[in-house]
């Protein structure tokens, strides 16, 4: 006898990976803001990097504007130099970069990564290594 499979918990929050910068396409700016509107109009909340810069700012404005509540999670280093989106539903200061990717997964039911640098596949390449390891499902 098989047992069925349990229902996956439903998705609140998406974490988005994706740059500081606006890459080298437009059309990324593009994606970036639908992506945004599109977490609003499911219902869900955004968790992302607080930045206000690059395409990171653009998801995030998008999301806060169309009415998702938006968290940001920030390593203090990167909080000194970078300019944090106001209007946050949450703001959260971290230790390091470690500590941030750990929150992000345990505030996330589900990732979606656009257009970044080596940092967004660093965070990438990390829940990846987590999924396939069962610690997130």
């Amino acid at each position: 006898m098989t047992s069925a499979s349990p229902t996956p918990a439903p998705v609140r929050n998406v974490c988005v990976y994706c740059g500081s910068r606006m890459g080298s396409k437009p059309s990324f700016e593009t994606l970036a803001s639908d992506l945004g509107k599109g977490i609003a109009e499911s219902g869900l909340g955004l968790v992302y990097g607080a930045g206000s810069i690059g395409l990171m700012g653009v998801v995030a404005r998008a999301a806060r504007d169309a009415g998702a509540p938006v968290i940001g999670i920030i390593p203090e280093h990167l909080d000194a130099v970078e300019i944090t989106q106001e209007g946050l539903a949450e703001l959260h200061v971290t230790q390091n970069m470690h500590d941030r990717k750990k929150m992000m997964f345990d505030r996330s039911d589900a990732f979606v990564v656009l257009p970044g640098g080596l940092g967004t596949l660093d965070e990438t390449f990390e829940i990846m290594t987590w999924a396939q390891l069962s610690l997130h499902k």
